[in-house]
């Protein structure tokens, strides 16, 4: 993790929570202001600090009070309006997918496609990330930092902090389906949201557990990754829709994309049954434990 900030044992618990949410929201302005690498960059390093933040947040909240929760609130709601960028993007992502694949789509028309798609996604963005929309982004993440500097954590402690964790553990550990080839594809959206508050959760805490803690950041996020790939595949086909950008190409579509989402289910199925094996009492009964042993 270098020098990014995280819980270590022997330091105060309240600091570095602290630290980790200034950094956090610092990532997010630092995103906003490099608009010199393009659009597609910052709206992406954006909404990843973004997710990062609502994670923190997500776990401060029995600490922080209403103010926590607003907070998350207002992050979402700003994140949502670069939505339309991101889902042009998407349904890039989704077709070097299937293109890599090897499902039998014609390279020509992969590449027709793929042009559509980019002018699209290059349309919504010079109507998206206005100048206006970037300033009231600031705005928020300016407040945001002032809102940090008033938190008053020094009485929280590392078991307190265990337990938020071992909480949003088993959120992400009820939304796994039962039946996962009959799951739709919102439950796996839900599923994707849990996943990836976790792995940043767990990414603060990686010090405690240095070697395994870094699989553990890594498993979580090959899941969030085949979920988020599924989740491509659906935008993908929702634009090939009547009247949509990718209408024309329906026929050709339907079934690989079909093919390649039932993949990307089996394999989540797979990464997630092993990530959330342990029952949460447990899995909060070993973080303690290995906070206590650091120390020794």
């Amino acid at each position: 993790m270098g020098d990014k900030p995280a819980l270590r044992p022997g330091e105060p618990v309240g600091a570095a929570l602290t630290a980790i949410a200034h950094e956090t929201v610092a990532e997010a302005r630092t995103a906003l202001a490099d608009i010199d690498r393009g659009s597609a960059v910052a709206v992406h390093s954006y909404r990843k600090a973004m997710k990062r933040w609502r994670a923190v947040l997500r776990l401060l909240e029995p600490f922080l009070g209403p103010e926590g929760h607003q907070l998350r609130m207002a992050a979402r709601d700003l994140a949502r309006q670069l939505a339309g960028a991101r889902d042009q993007q998407a349904a890039l992502d989704a077709l070097k997918d299937l293109d890599e694949a090897e499902l039998g789509l014609p390279k020509t028309s992969v590449g027709t496609m793929r042009g559509r798609l980019e002018e699209a996604r290059l349309a919504t963005e010079l109507t998206t990330l206005t100048a206006e929309l970037r300033d009231q982004l600031q705005a928020a993440l300016a407040g945001a930092g002032q809102a940090v500097d008033a938190w008053l954590l020094q009485d929280v402690s590392f078991p307190d902090v265990a337990g938020e964790i071992a909480r949003h553990y088993r959120r992400a550990r009820r939304a796994i389906p039962a039946a996962w080839a009959e799951t739709g594809a919102e439950a796996l959206h839900q599923l994707r949201q849990r996943v990836v508050e976790h792995r940043y959760q767990m990414e603060l805490i990686e010090p405690v557990w240095p070697r395994f803690g870094k699989l553990w950041v890594a498993e979580a996020q090959r899941l969030r990754e085949r979920l988020g790939s599924h989740q491509d595949l659906v935008v993908l086909g929702n634009l090939t829709a009547p009247h949509q950008l990718l209408a024309p190409w329906r026929s050709r579509l339907t079934l690989p994309i079909e093919q390649r989402r039932a993949a990307h289910v089996a394999g989540s199925r797979r990464l997630a049954l092993r990530l959330f094996a342990e029952r949460p009492r447990a899995f909060r009964r070993r973080l303690e434990a290995l906070w206590e042993g650091a120390g020794d």
